[in-house]
């Protein structure tokens, strides 16, 4: 089956809901998932530039392959989250994807990379559960997305921002798709390599090589997911060769390009986050 016949069947299964309006906290994006049918879902999550935040309204679960961790109810996925899965039945959830720029504020951590699954109580505490109970009992998705951008704005207000350095760099990355380099980056902004490297990791919760990698990986995928060859996607992402690519996207999912360009996960993209602003931009 090829790719474009994969999106349209992973597509199908899912009835997606976005804001009817832009919301008003950059650097956030939010879709709501239910579930059409009724057997098991299984999907494997394809690493993202953006920290994720998942509540679930069904009997979904996420499985951290790594750790062997499982999560019910809210979750919030790091960068690069390594091998994790949606498990579960007549699934129903709100996805929420911020930028890690963002997230530092809002979640109050950044989130190491590697199969990192935490509860979002974990982080927020009684706030946590005051949102998931508003949410639960919300009548509709727009009052869903409401409360859950209140939430967010209470948080961002109160949070710590990231330096504007590191703010910048990151930026620089997603302009450039992944396509840029440390030293001359630090250079730009006015810091040490080193200094870079440790502010950069201590609050986006990435190295600046690795966040870039996924940066770039991201734009690779999605060249992927939309049918084109995996020589003409190195090519023009910045890639050394295919092999470099194939290295590269077995790194961050463990599969091939081939792989990757059919997976589900990747294949609802354009519906549930083609109205909104890119998370991963500011």
């Amino acid at each position: 089956m090829r790719n474009a016949e994969c999106a349209r069947a992973a597509a199908a299964r899912w009835e997606i809901t976005t804001p009817s309006r832009p919301g008003r906290l950059p650097g956030i994006g939010m879709a709501g998932f239910r579930d059409r049918r009724t057997d098991l879902v299984d999907l494997q999550v394809v690493p993202y530039p953006a920290v994720t935040v998942v509540v679930d309204f069904g009997d979904g679960l996420l499985v951290d392959d790594v750790s062997r961790r499982q999560q019910r109810g809210s979750a919030v996925l790091g960068l690069a989250p390594g091998s994790v899965r949606v498990h579960g039945r007549d699934i129903e959830c709100l996805q929420i994807r911020l930028s890690p720029v963002v997230a530092h504020a809002v979640l109050g951590a950044s989130l190491e990379a590697g199969g990192t699954v935490v509860a979002l109580d974990d982080l927020w505490g009684r706030d946590a559960r005051r949102t998931q109970e508003q949410l639960r009992a919300a009548a509709s998705w727009e009052d869903r997305f409401a409360i859950a951008e209140a939430a967010l704005a209470r948080r961002n207000q109160t949070g710590r921002a990231v330096d504007p350095e590191v703010g910048y760099a990151w930026r620089q990355m997603v302009i450039r798709r992944g396509q840029v380099r440390v030293e001359p980056l630090a250079t730009e902004i006015g810091w040490s390599r080193k200094r870079l490297w440790t502010r950069f990791r201590s609050q986006i919760g990435l190295t600046p090589k690795r966040a870039a990698q996924l940066v770039r990986f991201d734009h690779a995928a999605h060249r992927l997911a939309a049918g084109h060859s995996a020589a003409l996607v190195a090519a023009e992402s910045g890639y050394v060769d295919q092999s470099h690519l194939h290295r590269d996207v077995m790194a961050f999912t463990g599969v091939t390009p081939t792989a990757v360009g059919a997976a589900p996960w990747l294949a609802v993209d354009d519906v549930a986050w083609a109205a909104s602003e890119h998370p991963s931009e500011t």
